[in-house]
């Protein structure tokens, strides 16, 4: 129902507006300043490398040359896109909403999810070689909380590269993204923590109701455009055609007897309209407004809630499954493992501060990697005070551990074309 959830928006009157506002460091004042603390975290994401480099990031076909094909970036802004339109039905904090979408990604690894399964199984071998039982893992969730909160920097008025230092119910909304997770009446949960204490995806509920719009539309998001770009690409065929009909006419009672359309992403028909991505998203989402309620939680009905949860088991069958991309899966592998292993036999020579040396013969990575080390690591802290970086020192290039997260985060900033790049500058002669 429009406007059911405004008494429980995140606003001043709200009890837990004074911890949601809360940073870990006063963010500069310019003294005409017209933007809510929500507005200045969405910019300070906006304008950051990382969110810039979404748009080279795979969404769920690799390195595609189809500008039509959907990109991380694209993908944030389809989740933004529903999420505010949620937020603003139900009269919840628009502002809020829009800022921890637009970030909710940052700290995807290239090639997806693909490229996240790969820097774990890296974490995983290198643990077992040593011997160590720490508890080590990578996820991209918390990877956007780790990247907004010590990677990502803008410059202050003075010209020094800071951190972030966004607001904790946006930082919150970040690590407690996962779409992954079918749920029906999810609520936000009662009490702040302490972020870095959430050690999976999915177990912990966002701390507000924004954050929870977020979290569900990001499955809405990426199960309606994910069927157009298989389609694009001739990855379903008419088997796969005709198991949709069946789950959409089974589900939700659409009529899958019309014949199908060259320009429609399932060709599956609903009171003489064609059920396209746009229609899709939108049924969700008028479904999710529906049947919402503060006393029950952010729920679809029955019938939607059974149509997404067979969506996305049709989905991992026939497109993330598909043999094609599993083919590139074992590239990816090879460029990400490649990239791993060079700068892993380097921690010697950042000890003696001559990484350049190194890496002279690789100068497109000799160049990024040695930013990256004066910049979060203790390699060269003239160079970081001459180059105004005031950011945390994260990294110890002494301690094996740290090193390899220093590698492993350096790794997960890169695009797919990036990473192919210096693979390519790695093994050619």
């Amino acid at each position: 129902m429009k406007n059911s959830f405004a008494q429980v928006q995140m606003t001043e009157t709200n009890n837990k507006w004074e911890q949601c506002i809360k940073r870990e460091n006063s963010l500069y004042m310019r003294g005409n300043s017209i933007r809510s603390e929500f507005e200045r975290d969405y910019t300070r994401l906006l304008h950051c490398t990382s969110y810039r480099r979404l748009k080279h990031k795979t969404q769920v076909f690799y390195a595609p040359h189809n500008d039509h094909v959907c990109t991380r970036m694209e993908h944030v802004g389809h989740v933004a896109s529903v999420s505010t339109t949620i937020a603003k039905y139900l009269g919840l904090n628009r502002e809020l909403t829009e800022a921890i979408a637009i970030g909710h990604d940052i700290g995807h690894a290239p090639f997806g999810h693909t490229g996240e399964a790969i820097l774990n199984s890296l974490i995983e071998h290198n643990k077992i070689a040593e011997g160590t039982n720490a508890p080590r893992k990578f996820w991209h969730e918390r990877n956007s909380l780790f990247f907004a909160d010590y990677i990502d920097t803008l410059q202050d008025p003075e010209g020094n590269e800071k951190n972030l230092d966004l607001t904790y119910a946006v930082r919150d909304g970040l690590i407690c993204h996962c779409g992954e997770i079918d749920q029906q009446g999810m609520m936000p949960r009662d009490e702040a923590m302490d972020l870095y204490n959430i050690k999976r995806p999915g177990i912990v509920s966002p701390y507000t109701w924004e954050g929870c719009v977020v979290k569900i539309s990001d499955k809405i998001a990426f199960l309606g455009r994910d069927l157009e770009d298989a389609r694009t690409y001739h990855i379903l065929d008419m088997a796969a055609f005709r198991q949709l009909h069946e789950i959409v006419a089974t589900t939700l009672g659409f009529d899958s007897s019309k014949k199908n359309s060259s320009h429609t992403t399932t060709g599956v028909h609903r009171s003489g309209k064609t059920v396209n991505t746009t229609t899709l998203i939108n049924d969700m989402i008028v479904d999710l407004c529906e049947h919402s309620t503060p006393q029950t939680g952010l729920s679809f009905s029955e019938a939607y809630f059974n149509f997404i949860k067979e969506l996305k088991k049709f989905s991992f069958v026939n497109i993330y499954n598909h043999w094609r991309l599993v083919e590139f899966q074992k590239y990816a592998e090879e460029v990400l493992g490649c990239i791993y292993r060079t700068l892993m036999k380097t921690q010697i020579y950042a000890q003696n501060h001559r990484i350049e040396q190194a890496l002279r013969y690789m100068p497109e990575l000799r160049t990024t990697f040695t930013d990256w080390l004066i910049k979060y690591s203790n390699y060269d802290i003239n160079r970081k005070k001459i180059l105004h970086y005031l950011t945390k020192e994260v990294f110890d290039i002494s301690s094996i551990e740290s090193y390899e997260k220093c590698v492993i985060e350096f790794i997960s900033g890169m695009t797919d074309q990036y990473a192919i790049k210096v693979f390519e500058e790695i093994v050619s002669f």
